[in-house]
C-alpha cells in the first residue's frame, strides 16, 4: 500500500477525514489537542500544492441537521490553530451539488470544510450512496482519524472504495507505535489498567496477560477484582455478576506469571461531590456507607516501585475520580510516576490523556493516543476497520 508521501498531489483536491470531535462550550472549542494532531498532515497536503476539503463528524446530532451540533465554532477555532483560512462548504445535508461545485473549486492551498457528517443517518450506518457522494469532493481520500477507527463509517471506510487511499501521519504514527508495543515490546513490560467497569477492558486484560510481565488494576475498575477476593468494598461501584471472571483472570495471571498489582489503600467518603469526610483506609477497613474514589498513598509507593525497571508501560484509565477533587491524587501519582521513566510510555487516549494533559506532563510520554476507544480495542487484538479498510487496498 503506498503512503502519502509516496503519491504525486500537485494540483489534486484531497478529501481529509480528520477527528475534529472537540468540546465545545458556549460556541468555543475548550481543548484544541485534536486539531492540533492533524496539523502535519494538513500542512504536507497543502505544500504539495494540492486543495483540501476537512470532514468530521461532532457531537450526537442522531442522523439528523441541529444547529448546535454544526461545525462552525470547530472550523473557527481550526482556522486559528492552524494559521490558515478555512471555507465553509456548509449544508444541512452535509453534500449536495453546490458543496461538491464548492469544493471542486477549490485552488491549490486553499481548505473548506463540510457540516458535521453525523446530520446524514448513513453515516454511522456506513451507507454506500452517503459514501459515494463524499467521494465526489475529491480525487485522493486520507484517513488521519484515529478516533473513529474502530468504526466502520461512510466517511473512513465506504469512501475507500470511491477513492485512491491512504493513511495521514497521525495515523500512520498511531499505527506503528501501537503495533510495536504490542509485538516488540522491550522487558519489563508493564500495564496500568483502570477506569470503571471490568466488563469493558475484558479483552483487554485477556490479551495484556499474554504480553506484560506486570498488571496494576486501579480506579473502579479494581473494585470488583477487591470485591471478589473477599473484601467489603461498602457502597464502592463494583461489577457483582464479574466476580468469577475476575478470580479466573487473576488465575490466569499467576498462570502466566504475571504480576498483578491491587490496590491495598483506597481513599474512601460517603460523597463524591464534596468529598464529605474523605480518608485513607486499608482495603480491609471500608465503612458499610463509603466508597472508594482513590487510590491510597500505599498503592501509589507499590505502583511507583513495580514502575521503576519498567522499560515500556501502557496507561489506560484513571485511578479515580480525578475530576473531582481529592479523589485526583493517585491518577496525577501515576502520571508524574511515568514522567520520571527512561521508558517507552504510551498513554492510550481517553481519561488517561486528559489527565496528562492537565498535569503539564505531555512532553514526558512517548506517545499519547489520540483515540480512546481505538486504542482500547487495539490493545484487544482487535482489527480496526477505518485502518484496515485503507491498508486492504
Amino acid at each position: 500500500m503506498k503512503r502519502l508521501k509516496e503519491l504525486d498531489l500537485k494540483n489534486q483536491h484531497v478529501l481529509l477525514r480528520v477527528d475534529f470531535n472537540v468540546p465545545v462550550k458556549e460556541g468555543k472549542v475548550t481543548d484544541t489537542t485534536r486539531i492540533e494532531a492533524a496539523k502535519e498532515t494538513i500542512d504536507y497536503i497543502l505544500k504539495s500544492g494540492a486543495s483540501l476539503v476537512l470532514m468530521s463528524h461532532r457531537g450526537r446530532p442522531k442522523g439528523e441537521f441541529k444547529e448546535e451540533f454544526s461545525m462552525e465554532p470547530v472550523r473557527k477555532a481550526s482556522e486559528e490553530i492552524l494559521g490558515m483560512e478555512i471555507k465553509p462548504l456548509f449544508s444541512s445535508q452535509v453534500v449536495d451539488a453546490d458543496v461538491v461545485a464548492r469544493a471542486r473549486e477549490l485552488q491549490p492551498g486553499e481548505v473548506g470544510m463540510i457540516e458535521n457528517l453525523r446530520f446524514r443517518p448513513e453515516e454511522e450506518k456506513n451507507g454506500e450512496e452517503f459514501a459515494r457522494e463524499l467521494s465526489q469532493l475529491g480525487d485522493i481520500f486520507v484517513n488521519d482519524a484515529f478516533g473513529t477507527a474502530h468504526r466502520a463509517h461512510a466517511s473512513n471506510v465506504g469512501v475507500v472504495q470511491f477513492l485512491p487511499s491512504v493513511l495521514g501521519f497521525l495515523m500512520g504514527r498511531e499505527v506503528e507505535v501501537l503495533s510495536d508495543l504490542m509485538n516488540n515490546a522491550e522487558k519489563p513490560f508493564v500495564a496500568i489498567l483502570g477506569g470503571a467497569k471490568v466488563s469493558d477492558k475484558i479483552q483487554v486484560i485477556e490479551n495484556l496477560l499474554n504480553k506484560v510481565d506486570r498488571l496494576i488494576i486501579v480506579g473502579a475498575m479494581a473494585n470488583t477484582f477487591l470485591a471478589a477476593k473477599g473484601k467489603d468494598m461498602g457502597k464502592s461501584l463494583v461489577e457483582e455478576d464479574q466476580f468469577d471472571l475476575a478470580i479466573s483472570l487473576l488465575q490466569r495471571g499467576r498462570d502466566k506469571g504475571v504480576e498483578i498489582l491491587l490496590p491495598i489503600d483506597v481513599v474512601v467518603s460517603t460523597s463524591i461531590e464534596n468529598g464529605e469526610g474523605a480518608k485513607v483506609v486499608s482495603t480491609d477497613e471500608i465503612g458499610a456507607d463509603e466508597m472508594a474514589l482513590d487510590m491510597g498513598p500505599d498503592t501509589i509507593s507499590a505502583i511507583e516501585a513495580a514502575l521503576e525497571d519498567a522499560k515500556s508501560v501502557i496507561w489506560n484509565g484513571p485511578a479515580g475520580v480525578f475530576e473531582t477533587e481529592p479523589f485526583h491524587k493517585g491518577t496525577f501519582a501515576i502520571a508524574e510516576a511515568l514522567a520520571k521513566l527512561d521508558a517507552n510510555v504510551v498513554i492510550g487516549g481517553g481519561d488517561s490523556a486528559a489527565a496528562i494533559k492537565q498535569s503539564g506532563l505531555e512532553d514526558k510520554m512517548s506517545h499519547i493516543s489520540s483515540g480512546g476507544g481505538a486504542s482500547l480495542e487495539y490493545l484487544e487484538g482487535k482489527t480496526l476497520p477505518g485502518i484496515a479498510a485503507v491498508e486492504g487496498v
